[in-house]
């Protein structure tokens, strides 16, 4: 499986960006995803994960409200729409597939991730 993630970019606050993750070599109908991200220093964090089939979707506190997740299985994408970003959602943006069972907000459920992409807010 390969995810290739894209979108990221500089913003100032209150604007908006789009994140997506292109998966192949996988059917993301039957696989749950997530989006990680991660600032300098600082441990990788749960952002939002969608179900397989897109009707389920959980969210960090912090960004519920503002982040919506949701995919296009046809196009085997899933994304993130992030709207009035904060300089506090500087990080590396990752999304990943989820392969293995508890917490759907912890990396350890999650076995194939993409490389990252850059998403700086300035304020």
């Amino acid at each position: 499986v390969q995810l290739q993630a894209s979108g990221g970019g500089l913003v100032q606050a209150g604007g908006s960006l789009r994140l997506s993750c292109a998966a192949s070599g996988r059917t993301l109908s039957s696989s749950a995803m997530g989006w990680f991200r991660q600032a300098p220093g600082e441990e990788r964090e749960f952002v939002a994960a969608i179900s397989g089939i897109g009707s389920r979707a959980g969210y960090k506190d912090s960004v519920k409200g503002r982040f919506t997740i949701f995919k296009d299985n046809a196009k085997s994408t899933v994304y993130l729409q992030m709207n009035s970003l904060k300089p506090e959602d500087t990080a590396v943006y990752y999304c990943a597939v989820r392969t293995y069972g508890g917490n759907y907000d912890s990396t350890t459920g999650y076995g194939y991730w993409g490389q990252g992409t850059q998403v700086t807010v300035s304020s």
